[in-house]
């Protein structure tokens, strides 16, 4: 083997997904066909409070947060307002970053980690067995030289190879090789109109971080990096034109002059850019030892900036599953199953959502325009409405659904919750002293929550070193949660008896984490 997982594809999710792997010490290659330091400038522009609890597990929130600008009340359709302030979460609002600021922290991360980069490194096939996955590759930086060894892809002056692993994770976008080395099909639809976009500076800005509206059959939407730039989307409906027509800032200028009433004096445009808005989704995010994550199992529209945030989620909930695989744990390969059981559906809300929230959007009859305004009022007035879409926007109210005769908070994402620091972990260990859940999670194992001064349960078993041991700040609380790597809920134990609350808890570590 060349590495227990190769990664096709170093983007933000691929980033993620091989630093996990890395730092929980399993060796990782990760491909990537571009050349170092050149990034997906025209992608994502939005971290929603999930992702950021998600990195805030691997002490990467803050950072980020200080590179971004924080929008606690994003302003939308017919001027309406919608707080985030609210949200129960740590991070109550959604940070505006370029996708370049998430791939560089991740990828120092990951290097950091150990993680094999190869940029200028092109995947073009992959073959697999029951035991090994080969992935052929062809290097874009090396001519032929007499002598090469064919099909050794560290040979010097190599062009084309192969490397093998137990595993591959295809993260290679929406044109994913991997997805169609493996067969499988990828429906779904195009809109025949192109979003353009660039990142600009401008003369006259808005008073807000974000401006964004629909009209006259377009939407434009004007972010602010906080920086003295701004990310400008612009979409015509009526304007189908092919995706390689090259794009002039006077196009973008009309559209932003003809829904919100003026360009904002845009100029410098640092690059433009033009995408078609795709709704498409594999029928499986796993053949044999092949997954898919992100835009390769999944592309919608980016209404809603749920693209790269669901893709990160992706990632976070493959990788801790993909390391007791490797460690070789009984009951792994039912656990590497749930991944497609658990993303699938929330891959296909977010395409429904943000597909509903774009055609919202571009509506044409001025009658249909004028209700979906009062709709949109009624509904940002209604709380119930309101917060149970916010909770799926940005991420914080989705959860996976729990197996019959489990109780009904497992599947569910874990808050923030208070710790007062635990037992120790060794004969030599100080005791810990994590506040928080999300502090505790930074060693990317389970955390159990226990009343105070209750002794571990996975004492002497060959779990021990699986579950980071932690007691409830509050001392009346009673109740036991075994929380997974990735801050869901896998069990819950509040029987009166310790002994048989133990019990409870050893059991549902081996039907979420395979058995020790």
């Amino acid at each position: 083997m060349d590495a227990e997982v190769i990664v096709v594809g170093a983007g933000p999710v691929g980033l993620l997904l091989a630093g996990d792997l890395a730092a929980a010490g399993r060796s990782v290659t990760l491909l990537e066909r571009r050349p170092p330091g050149l990034s997906n400038l025209t992608r994502a522009l939005a971290v929603h409070a999930r992702t950021l609890e998600y990195l805030d597990a691997r002490g990467l929130a803050d950072e980020l947060i200080d590179r971004g600008r924080r929008v606690s009340r994003p302003r939308g359709i017919a001027g309406i307002k919608l707080d985030l302030s609210g949200l129960r979460t740590r991070f109550p609002f959604v940070l505006v970053t370029p996708q370049y600021e998430v791939e560089r922290l991740l990828e120092r991360r990951a290097r950091k980690a150990g993680v094999d980069i190869r940029y200028g490194t092109e995947a073009i096939g992959v073959e697999q067995d029951p035991a090994v996955v080969t992935v052929r590759v062809r290097r874009a930086d090396s001519p032929v030289t007499e002598g090469d060894a064919e099909g050794d892809a560290d040979a010097v002056g190599a062009p084309e190879g192969a490397l093998r692993a137990r595993w591959v994770v295809g993260t290679d976008g929406h044109r994913s090789t991997v997805r169609e080395a493996i067969g499988l099909p990828f429906p779904g639809q195009t809109f025949p109109a192109s979003l353009v976009l660039a990142d600009v500076r401008l003369a006259d800005p808005p008073p807000g971080p974000v401006r964004a509206d629909a009209r006259d059959n377009a939407f434009a939407l004007v972010a602010s990096f906080g920086d003295g730039r701004y990310r400008v989307v612009g979409w015509d409906t009526r304007n189908e034109v092919p995706e390689d027509t090259p794009v002039a800032l006077d196009e973008l200028r009309e559209i932003t002059r003809r829904v919100l009433g003026t360009d904002f004096g845009m100029h410098d445009a640092g690059w433009l850019s033009r995408l078609r808005s795709e709704e498409r989704q594999v029928p499986t995010y796993r053949v044999g030892r092949v997954f898919l994550a992100g835009d390769a199992a999944h592309v919608h529209s980016p209404a809603g900036g749920q693209g790269m945030n669901t893709g990160l989620q992706d990632a976070g909930n493959l990788s801790w599953k993909l390391v007791a695989a490797l460690e070789g744990r009984p009951g792994s390969g039912d656990l590497l199953d749930t991944y497609d059981a658990e993303r699938h559906p929330i891959g296909e809300l977010a395409l429904r959502s943000s597909g509903a929230l774009l055609r919202a959007a571009v509506l044409r009859p001025a009658p249909a325009r004028g209700a979906r305004d009062l709709l949109a009022r009624l509904f940002a007035g209604t709380p119930a409405l309101r917060d149970r879409a916010l909770g799926q926007v940005t991420g914080i109210g989705l959860g996976y659904r729990a197996g019959r005769g489990t109780r009904p908070l497992v599947g569910r994402r874990a808050p923030d919750l208070a710790l007062a620091g635990g037992p120790a972990e060794g004969p030599s260990s100080a005791p810990q002293t994590p506040s928080r859940l999300y502090e505790a999670l930074r060693a990317g194992r389970f955390v159990l929550v226990t009343p105070q001064g209750e002794p571990p349960p996975f004492t002497g078993t060959p779990d021990a070193d699986r579950v980071r041991h932690v007691w409830w700040a509050n001392p009346d609380r009673r109740t036991a949660l075994l929380i997974r790597p990735d801050a869901h809920i896998a069990g819950v134990g509040d029987a009166p008896d310790p002994a048989r609350r133990a019990e409870d808890l050893r059991a549902a570590l081996a039907r979420h984490g395979g058995a020790g």
